[in-house]
């Protein structure tokens, strides 16, 4: 990077950082530190409720995973905003009238005692490795742009988060995610542009989204009723319903922004910002990935993005590396011509048919040793990882951006970054001060102590998840790990909560066992069959709300 990339990239961070810890000055009642003193609007409620949802592995990995493997993803969001409509009208008006500080406080005065500790630890475990994940995303950036040592970039993007958390709580967490969520969104836009504008004197716009097309990186819906399959539209309106709906309904780190608004009505309203602008925000980011794959038929590809793990085996095994890299170019010349011919003729033409055939064979071919660069990576270091997808996107960054513009991506994506793990490691505090330390430890502190003790606990979540952000490594894409790590846990905590809302004749043993039964069923499933992770979230949860109803009718009758 360039000295003037380092000054935009730092005097971004620096300024978003700066602005929120002097916004937040002189907090000290666990009214403001915990819920902001209630003084949110829509609009940042909204804003922030994004950015925490959208971390740096939204735009690390999801474009990767659109060059990989087309935009299917997009069926993971088709049932977020029938979750958040339900969020706004039958999840806020609870909260807000019971005053609660966290999600779980209301299981107690629902259930009892257990259960309630039982919802805030399954959630602590959960977020709390995934805030490890989110912390090891912009490191990755930091160690291939510096050339350092993963370890220290982890240590370096972690304590910079914990810094500002600390200071401000979740009036700082809200009020930074506002102006990051702002750079992030123009930082998209003007590289999808770069994109498009290189493409120009190949390819039209039009002619790029039907090469894409026909090499299989726009299907974004599929009605297969497969369940075996990860993306469908049926795995995504109902598995990724109870998947948002847990996450926006029953997840401290997103209850936590909008019970900090003014009043139920601004906090609805920034769930419907989000039920409006989510989808449309993932398709354009998938949509860059799949431009950036018609990209890189006409620009030099690396045959595998993690150069890095190139030049380590070329080390070892100089001979296999130069070879597969010789033929690495002469297949990407080779489909580079398939493509431009395809382009040039009617594609309704038996002409046309036969460019289409050829431009496939040409891709397979090339993907094919791709895929053996990989396994001769694997077989001389099994610890390396070999899935590159998560790479794409900033190798395009670095090597095609301006100068100026690169600092600018490289802060969109530490801003996301910043945002999402922040909102983590606020809500895994308020949690544990409130559901543990609170609730358990010492009920009668003063709001100071409480305060102090949120603090503390935020800067211990912060180094745990620094330490399971070393275990991200082993992870094939960063996007889809989050949502499996969710899934495991999801559909559980939002049977809970669908139980004491609408199941009033269960109590809470019966509920604490179904939980603790239907959580060990999908840890089996998952570990066992292949079934597609977004449909834990509707069997956990269907599982904790019959099980329930079956135990408590057992109870009834002894």
């Amino acid at each position: 990077m360039s000295g003037l990339d380092l000054l935009v990239l730092f005097g971004t961070l620096g300024l978003i950082v700066g602005y929120g810890v002097y916004k937040t000055l002189g907090t000290n009642s666990m009214q403001d530190y915990l819920l902001a003193g209630n003084s949110m609007k829509w609009g940042t409620i909204g804003l922030s409720v994004m950015a925490t949802q959208a971390s740096a592995i939204t735009f690390i990995s999801t474009p990767g995973q659109a060059y990989e493997s087309g935009m299917a993803f997009v069926q993971n969001y088709f049932g977020l905003p029938i979750a958040l409509v339900i969020v706004a009208f039958v999840f806020i008006p609870i909260y807000y009238r019971l005053k609660v500080y966290t999600a779980y406080e209301y299981l107690e005065s629902r259930f009892d005692k257990k259960t309630r500790l039982l919802g805030a630890f399954l959630f602590l475990i959960q977020r709390g490795l995934a805030a490890g994940i989110t912390i090891y995303a912009p490191a990755i950036i930091l160690s291939t742009i510096l050339g350092w040592d993963l370890v220290y970039t982890v240590l370096l993007v972690g304590l910079l988060v914990i810094i500002y958390t600390v200071s401000g709580g979740t009036k700082a967490v809200s009020i930074t995610q506002k102006q990051q969520m702002g750079v992030i969104l123009f930082g998209m836009v003007v590289a999808f542009g770069f994109i498009v504008y290189y493409l120009s004197p190949f390819v039209s716009f039009t002619e790029a989204l039907h090469v894409a097309g026909n090499l299989d990186k726009l299907n974004a819906v599929d009605f297969s009723f497969d369940i075996e399959k990860r993306y469908t539209v049926w795995s995504g309106v109902l598995g990724g319903l109870f998947l948002a709906l847990s996450y926006f309904g029953t997840d401290q780190s997103q209850v936590q922004r909008y019970l900090g608004g003014k009043n139920t009505a601004e906090s609805k309203m920034g769930l419907m910002f989000n039920a409006v602008m989510k989808i449309p925000m993932q398709f354009f980011i998938l949509l860059t990935g799949a431009m950036l794959y018609v990209f890189y038929i006409f620009y030099p590809s690396p045959v595998h993005f993690n150069e890095r793990s190139v030049e380590e085996l070329h080390v070892v095994a100089p001979e296999q590396t130069d070879q597969l890299l010789s033929k690495h170019e002469a297949l990407h010349i080779k489909r580079r011509e398939a493509v431009l011919s395809f382009v040039q003729t009617d594609m309704e033409t038996p002409q046309g048919q036969i460019g289409i055939e050829e431009m496939k064979e040409s891709t397979e071919a090339l993907e094919q040793n791709r895929q053996d660069m990989r396994e001769l990576i694997s077989a001389h270091d099994a610890s390396m990882k070999t899935k590159d997808s998560d790479y794409v996107f900033l190798t395009f960054i670095l090597n095609y951006l301006p100068e100026g513009l690169i600092g600018l991506l490289i802060a969109v994506i530490f801003s996301a970054a910043m945002s999402s793990t922040s909102g983590e490691l606020n809500a895994l505090a308020s949690t544990t001060t409130v559901d543990f330390y609170k609730n358990i430890v010492n009920p009668k502190a003063t709001d100071r102590q409480y305060v102090r003790v949120s603090k503390l606990l935020t800067a211990l979540w912060g180094c745990l998840a620094i330490g399971f952000a070393f275990m991200a490594h082993q992870s094939e894409n960063l996007i889809e790990m989050v949502n499996i790590l969710g899934s495991l846990f999801y559909g559980n905590i939002l049977g809970i909560f669908l139980v004491a809302f609408f199941v009033k004749f269960v109590k809470g043993t019966a509920v604490f066992w179904a939980a603790i039964a239907s959580q060990l069923l999908i840890l089996a499933l998952f570990q066992f069959t292949e079934i597609g992770y977004l449909w834990f979230n509707l069997i956990g949860c269907a599982g904790v709300i019959g099980v329930s109803v079956l135990i408590q009718l057992f109870r009834k009758g002894e």
